[in-house]
């Protein structure tokens, strides 16, 4: 019994190798276990080394599932920090997707609202211009069926200066005309 202490001392402390300490080497055996004989002896030797190994495997493994379960909650806690962190994520973008939003509803709004004003302000004011070329065509149409020795007068006024104006224009240094010189040669 004090071999099998000794031999899973060491796994109890997690390392997996037996120890043996120098006092438990110098223990005397019993009388039984020296009566055995070799091939008993060497038996009982390798029960005990496969009960230490079962026993620091035993503790290895439970090392191992304490290590996994620590894993698992820093596992659990990252996705919950991932999870908090991708609800923030999805807040902001919602919050900037419907500022934006609202931001080009005023726009168009604001840009609908002043079309809609110049079209009728321009509206307006061709309707106005119409109206009131109509009554100055209407009141120069008049004076011209009351008077029309007057409206030719004027028509052939304004046609003769016409003429001398583009005469004025065309005079060169040339004394004679280019068009004069076509038909005379």
């Amino acid at each position: 019994m004090a071999d099998n202490e000794s031999s899973s001392g060491g796994a109890a402390n997690g390392t997996g190798t037996p120890s043996t300490s120098p006092a438990s080497a110098a223990r005397p055996r019993n009388a039984a276990s020296r009566s055995s004989g070799a091939s008993r002896s060497g038996a009982s030797r390798s029960g005990s080394a496969s009960r230490s190994s079962a026993a620091s495997s035993r503790a290895s493994e439970g090392t191992m599932k304490r290590q996994i379960a620590e894993l698992k909650r820093e596992v659990g806690r990252l996705n919950r920090a991932l999870a908090d962190k991708a609800e923030e994520q999805a807040e902001a973008a919602n919050g900037w997707y419907e500022s934006a939003a609202e931001r080009a509803s005023n726009l168009y709004s604001g840009a609908s609202n002043r079309a809609s004003n110049l079209y009728s302000g321009a509206s307006d004011r061709a309707s106005r211009a119409a109206r009131q070329l109509r009554s100055q065509a209407q009141s120069v149409s008049e004076t011209v069926q009351q008077n029309p020795g007057t409206f030719s007068t004027a028509m052939l006024i304004g046609g003769l200066v016409g003429l001398l104006a583009g005469m004025a224009i065309s005079r060169t240094d040339d004394p004679e005309p280019d068009w004069l010189r076509r038909w005379h040669t």
